[in-house]
């Protein structure tokens, strides 16, 4: 079963063919919300958004090893995570779509692993490629099949939020090698990983970050909406192409 989390711009999936919803509970607390089940084409799928009904959860606050924990326990072999971006990198200017390859981590107080000691022997992950390389691929794949432009690899880097950065921060980020700037991106990664759970993202570049291009003196919120509204359509025929695969 393909598990799909879904960030902003992306709180439901039109072509989800909706079988059932379900409250799962956790050891970790509850999810941002029911998981909902059906399918895409021949494909079982199991979608959460993100951020809660109404997107009503910031970044910070998102219960990210409750969500990942039970999509783990619903049986999703899979996860695909949607995300919106800001672009650092030259040629990642809204309506960018991107597969990243590798993450930067500047969350700081985020419940970030399911070892929280006591119950046994520490167990250490090799995180050297956050994001599993064969879901990455079939993205790609399934991109050129359908015929959208999707940009192979790019450095995420993970902000705290919920406010946007300084262009300062997006400065010393570029310096870092970050290419992309959200808020989500971690401990989710982390914690797939932990459970062995083949996670993968496709990021929307909403807008330019901070101090870069339009956004040199501001962002300007009243361009997201029409941008993300676009992009989605293009990733919703993306997650088709890929119940296809």
């Amino acid at each position: 079963m393909l598990g799909i989390i879904g960030g902003s711009g992306l709180t439901q999936l039109a072509n989800l063919d909706v079988s059932h919803r379900e409250v799962v509970r956790t050891p970790y607390g509850e999810p941002s919300g029911p998981l909902t089940f059906g399918r895409i084409g021949c494909q079982d799928v199991v979608f959460l958004a993100r951020h809660g009904h109404g997107h009503t959860i910031p970044p910070h606050l998102v219960n990210y090893r409750a969500n990942m924990h039970a999509l783990d326990s619903v049986g999703a072999s899979r996860v695909v995570s949607v995300a919106s971006v800001g672009g650092i990198r030259g040629d990642l200017g809204p309506g960018v779509l991107v597969v990243p390859h590798q993450i930067i981590d500047y969350t700081w107080g985020r419940e970030m692993t399911f070892q929280s000691g006591g119950d046994g022997p520490v167990v250490h992950v090799d995180f050297t490629e956050p994001y599993d390389e064969g879901v990455r691929q079939v993205l790609l794949d399934v991109a050129r099949r359908v015929a959208e432009t999707v940009l192979d690899g790019a450095i995420y880097a993970t902000t705290q939020g919920p406010r946007l950065e300084t262009a300062a921060e997006i400065d010393r980020m570029h310096r870092d090698g970050a290419d992309i700037v959200g808020m989500t991106g971690m401990p989710e990664a982390g914690l797939a990983r932990e459970l062995d759970l083949p996670y993968a993202a496709l990021c929307v570049v909403a807008n330019w970050a901070a101090g870069r291009a339009d956004s040199a003196h501001g962002i300007r919120f009243d361009e997201l909406e029409a941008v993300l509204h676009e992009a989605m359509g293009r990733v919703r025929r993306i997650i088709e192409g890929l119940c296809e695969a």
